[in-house]
């Protein structure tokens, strides 16, 4: 049995939906962390390296970090077919997008939100309004992030995007708010919302 150690109102909300969508068997433990005002406690019980979430074990297997888990439940659970399989077409496509997401898209948002200014060279990521171009003209082309086909790149990718507009730490464009919209008028989303 799958256990997604999960706290709500967090990245993890994201794999919850994506369990949603592949419709396996799962259970979610709620774990408490310490948050970004310092208060909170890191819970023992939570696999997590870091004492964040989300992590997830499955039978003998642990594995942390949002990407991390995305890429193991698409590649094990192939039932309901949310990313191309290692030998499959675009899958280098999807994999660089599924890393888009915590290496890029996550630190150049934060530098906007805490005022950092961006270095070039220095960050590993591109600068906030760089991002947002790229982002924008990508979803302009194409219905999804793989085209014509939702994948688990539209809940890591997109439910990411999704938040940042909500919480106004992005801008919110026609092509975006039409994206977003997609997105979370799927059944999955909704049962996720739910739990």
């Amino acid at each position: 049995m799958i256990t997604l150690y999960h706290s709500p109102q967090t990245r993890s909300s994201s794999i919850v939906w994506l369990l949603e969508e592949l419709q396996v068997p799962y259970e979610t433990k709620q774990v408490s962390f310490r948050k970004a005002d310092g208060t909170g406690e890191r819970d023992p019980s939570n696999p997590h390296p870091h004492g964040k979430v989300p992590a997830l074990t499955d039978g003998s297997e642990t594995v942390f970090e949002s990407g991390a888990i995305a890429l193991y439940l698409t590649d094990k659970y192939r039932t309901v077919k949310l990313g191309p399989g290692p030998n499959d077409a675009k899958r280098g496509e999807y994999l660089s997008w599924l890393f888009y997401r915590p290496g890029v898209m996550e630190p150049a948002f934060m530098e906007r939100r805490f005022n950092i200014p961006h270095v070039h060279g220095a960050m590993g990521w591109a600068k906030t309004e760089e991002v947002e171009e790229v982002v924008n003209a990508h979803l302009a082309k194409n219905k999804y992030f793989l085209g014509d086909e939702f994948s688990a790149l539209d809940i890591m990718v997109g439910g990411g995007l999704y938040y940042m507009m909500l919480f106004k730490m992005t801008p919110e464009t026609g092509v975006l708010k039409e994206y977003a919209a997609r997105i979370t008028e799927r059944s999955a989303f909704k049962r996720s919302m739910e739990r």
